[in-house]
């Protein structure tokens, strides 16, 4: 299966016919990190994450380690509070 989010010089493309409920995808774009879910209800979330750090980390990484490296980073930063 084709992944669901790609860029171009136009920007960030999504195919949310081709994405799993509650699955993370990301795309990095413009050096900032784009995730991506479909919600249970079928609602698209997008999120942005310009942290220096954190880009370079995912860029740096393959994307089975993505939800890991943000787990880490929320703990590490104590951000969950």
């Amino acid at each position: 299966m084709d992944y669901p989010v790609s860029i171009d010089e136009n920007g960030v493309n999504l195919k949310p016919e081709k994405m799993e409920k509650e699955k993370l995808y990301h795309c990095i774009f413009k050096n900032k990190v784009i995730l991506v879910f479909k919600d249970s209800q079928d609602f698209l979330n997008c999120y942005e994450i310009e942290e220096e750090d954190l880009v370079n980390q995912v860029k740096n990484s393959n994307g089975d380690e993505l939800e890991k490296l943000l787990e880490d980073y929320i703990q590490g930063k104590n951000l969950k509070n």
